[in-house]
This record gives C-alpha cells, structure tokens and sequence, in this order.
C-alpha cells in the first residue's frame, strides 16, 4: 500500500513540474508582447509629456498675446479668485445645530482662464454659465501664485505709470485675505510670510525695485470712504499720538486731476515701515458684525503709496555719452546776439578797448586778430542764451490698493439700525461703480464719476491712464450664488472697458520741459 501510494506521489509531482515548466514557456512566449506593451506606455507618457509641455507653451504665449492686446485697448484687467469652503458656508441654523452635509459647490475654476457656475437645485431651472477672465485662481492657489500675476505691474509704476489693483466681491468673499492676509486682532504683523496678502507683498517687491533705481522718496497714505465720506486714516489727534479719521474733500483740478487737500502722508523707506502704518490705521477703520462675517468691513480701504523719483532726461544722457566719446576740449565762448539786448553796445566796446590794449602788448597774430572781432571775441555773453535748456522735474507715480467693501444682501446679513444705513450705503456706491463701469464701456459722453465719493475719489484709475487690475473674489457655494453671479457680472462688464492705450509716462508726469 506504501509502495502504491509512493508511486501515485510520484505521478502529480511529474505533472505538476509539467505544469510548471508549461507554464514558464508560456510567460516567455508572453514576455515580448508585455515588454512591447510597457514600452508603448512609456513611449505614450512621454508624449504626454510633451504634449502637456508645448500645451504650457502656447498658454503662456497666449496670455502674453492677450495680455498685449489688453494693453493697446486700455482694457482693465480682470482677475477672479475662487475661496475655498468656510464654516460661514453653512446657513446659520444649520451650523448652530449640526455642521451637516458639505456645502454644494457651484462655482468652480475650470482652468487659469475660465469660471464655470452650474446650479440645479430641485424645483429650479438648471443653470449653467461660464466666464472668462485674464486669470483664474482655484481655492488650492497660495497667496504667492495670486502676486506673481499682479508683481509685473510694479515695474509698470516705476516706469512712470500709476497702477490701482482692487479687491472686489461680496461679504465673506475673501477680499481683505487677499489684499491684507491672515491677521489677527486687526494687526498685519501676525500674518506669515506665506499668508501675507497683495499689500505687503507688492510693497516688499517695490522697495526691492526702487533699491535698483533712483528714487527720491516714497509716501504712504491711507483713507477709507464710509457712509460716503472720504477719512484721512493717518491724521492725528490732538497730541499727535493716535489715528483718527479725519474728513476730507475730493476735489478736480484745474488740470483735471483728482486730490485731496489736507491728506496725510508719511514717508516710508521699508515694506516693514508700511505695515506698521497700515497695522495702526486698521483699528481705525469701520467694522461691524454681521450673520455673514464676524469681522464685516464696513468701508472701503484705499492705501496709496506715492513714489517720487528724477530720471535722467534722454538729451542729458546723449550728452554725456558723446562727452566720453570725444576727447576734452575748451568750450568756444560766443556773443549771442540779440536786438532787444540794451547791454549789447556797452559790453562790445568794453571788449573792443580790451582787445585794442592787448594788440598794442604784443605783436598781432591770426588768432589775436580772430578774438578781436566783436561777433567772435571771448568771455561770456551779456544776455541769456536763446538756447533751450533742460529741466528735470520730479516724476510723482502712485500705486493705489483697494480694498473695498463687501456687497451684501440685507435678508443674508441680517443687519439693523445703523449697520444697516452702512450697508446701503457700501450697495450704492458699488452701484455707482457698475454705473462708471457700464457707461466707459458704452462710450457715453458723460460718466458719472460724481454720483459717488468713491468713484470720484478713483476716477484716475478708472477712467484715466492708470493700469488698472480688477481682483474678483467669489464664494463657491450655493447659498451666495446671487452675489457671485452679480460679482462675475461687474467683472465682464470691466473687461468690455476700452479706455485707449495708455500715456507715455513723459507726457503725463511732463518729465522733460523746454524753457
């Protein structure tokens, strides 16, 4: 029985050691085709590769296309930044009994130029618009990535352009986290590197510009327009310790440019001096709760910092180099003629009895006999020169950041009594903006930047030669939808502003002027 057992053991080892061997032939006989198939997909990721590459290329060659094209129009600029989910997402009931299902996300980034807004809630109509904008940023952009997009436009303000970048967008919307960043207790200084805001960050990259260049002085100012009323937030009390908002006027001058008389300005020399001029004027400025935020500003925020710098004119600079091309020589001194000069017949017989007396002294030569002539004899002319000269006069540039008020609906915000004449207010001047917008785009004869201070105050900016950039900022979700919509719309109608290609900064700053 052993030996039976023994031989049967036998037989399924051999079988299985010809099923293992019939195996193994048939994985080498597999084993070209698999390599063949790993090959392809390598040989197809790297094609992908590339292709996403070249698709890179032609993006950024797109943008700088359009970006051109943007700029010979005088378009505004229109960027729009897409929040990530916050706990004020949830409806206030719903938040205070269970945090409950995730919000519905209705307005996404689809790529860096397109917003996609779909909403079909039940018992609606299915809604489904895109916009499309100079760039888009998603909620998983940093901070530093919305900068890079605006950084090229300070180069624009030290090459004697003015530049205006402001945040506009509902309450809660994440407008001050993009101009300011994270802060605490209305201080800047808390906030990191990483979630430091448009601010900080374009005032940082501008002293590291002007530390290349020659640049006399730079000046912070900070308003903020509340109720509709211009305050000066770095006017002073009384002992010149604290910040009080002080009113000021908005006034048009005779040029047609727009000031403020009376408005404080502090000189700055470092991003960490601007912050903390900023960091003390935030206690001052209006805030107010409400059901939508805890910490809802109540005002809109303009920080402008003006910079004052002399270029060397190009007739000066051709000058000089031509001066080192050439070797030394003395200046010919002429009279310069002319017949209203009544000097003109005293000072040539002073030098013709000068020049009789030096003939008597020694013996005449040809280039004695040369000074002797009255039209060609040295020394300097008794009238001014009729030759034009070469003034250099300061160029001013201003970089204005705005930061302004939410929009709001009173039934979502929930506010009463005094916040609520606050709110109308922020709604009417924002309207008043969409008026100033809307009319620039339909080329009407008349704009009305006077209807608002706000529009007022930033009619330079608007309606001027100022590069202006436009920051949209949007909540995802469904529950403020209505103002999302109403935020993508002012977007699209700024875009449609055509306001001419811009001045060149010598004509407006009138850098060079003849006498």
């Amino acid at each position: 029985m052993y030996v039976s057992f023994a031989r049967e053991l036998e037989m399924q080892g051999k079988e299985l050691l010809e099923k293992i061997a019939l195996i193994i032939s048939t994985l080498h006989q597999q084993g070209d085709p698999v390599r063949r198939l790993q090959e392809e997909v390598c040989a197809l990721e790297r094609s992908l590769e590339e292709e996403k590459g070249r698709c890179r290329e032609e993006r950024q060659r797109r943008r700088l296309l359009h970006n051109a094209l943007v700029e010979l129009r005088g378009n505004i600029r229109v960027h729009c930044r897409v929040r990530p989910l916050l706990p004020l997402d949830h409806s206030p009931i719903r938040a205070s009994l269970s945090p409950g299902p995730t919000p519905e996300e209705v307005v996404q980034a689809v790529n860096d130029d397109t917003v996609l807004v779909h909403s079909a809630r039940p018992g609606s109509q299915v809604l489904s618009r895109t916009f499309e904008f100079e760039r888009v940023h998603g909620p998983e952009d940093s901070q530093d990535a919305v900068f890079e997009e605006v950084k090229p436009l300070l180069t624009s303000l030290l090459d004697g352009y003015n530049v205006c970048i402001m945040a506009y967008g509902q309450t809660g919307s994440g407008k001050t986290h993009t101009m300011i960043g994270s802060h605490h207790g209305n201080s800047v200084a808390s906030a990191s590197g990483d979630q430091e805001g448009i601010i900080p960050k374009a005032a940082s990259e501008l002293f590291r510009l002007i530390a290349e260049r020659a640049v006399d002085s730079v000046e912070v100012s900070v308003v903020e327009v509340y109720n509709n009323e211009v305050l000066d937030l770095l006017a002073k009390d009384e002992e010149g310790g604290a910040y009080t908002g002080v009113k000021r006027e908005v006034i048009t001058t005779a040029t047609g440019n727009i000031e403020v008389p009376g408005l404080a300005h502090e000189p700055v020399s470092s991003c960490a001096e601007v912050m903390r001029v900023l960091g003390g004027v935030l206690r001052v400025r209006a805030q107010s709760p409400t059901q939508v935020h805890r910490d809802s500003s109540r005002s809109h925020l303009i920080v402008t910092l003006t910079v004052t710098s002399r270029t060397a004119n190009a007739l000066a600079l051709a000058r000089r180099l031509q001066s080192r091309q050439q070797p030394p020589r003395a200046p010919a001194q002429r009279d310069f003629w002319s017949p209203r000069c009544s000097r003109r017949a005293t000072a040539i017989a002073t030098r013709g009895r000068s020049a009789h007396i030096s003939t008597e002294d020694r013996p005449s030569s040809p280039a004695s006999s040369a000074h002797s002539s009255p039209f060609s004899s040295p020394g300097p002319s008794p009238c001014p020169s009729p030759r034009t000269s070469i003034s250099q006069e300061p160029i001013r540039t201003r970089l204005q950041l705005v930061d302004l008020a939410g929009s709001e609906c009173v039934g979502v915000s929930g506010v009463s009594g005094a916040a609520l004449w606050e709110s109308s207010c922020i709604n009417r001047s924002l309207s008043a903006l969409s008026d100033v917008l809307g009319a620039l785009a339909d080329h009407r004869p008349h704009v009305p930047y006077r209807n608002s201070r706000l529009t007022h105050l930033l009619q330079d900016s608007i309606g001027g030669d100022a590069k202006l950039l436009v920051m949209l900022c949007v909540s995802p979700t469904q529950r403020f939808l209505t103002e999302s919509l109403q935020s993508l719309g002012f977007g699209t109608r700024a875009r449609q502003v055509q306001r001419g290609p811009p001045r060149t900064p010598q004509r407006k700053n009138q850098g060079l002027r003849v006498k």
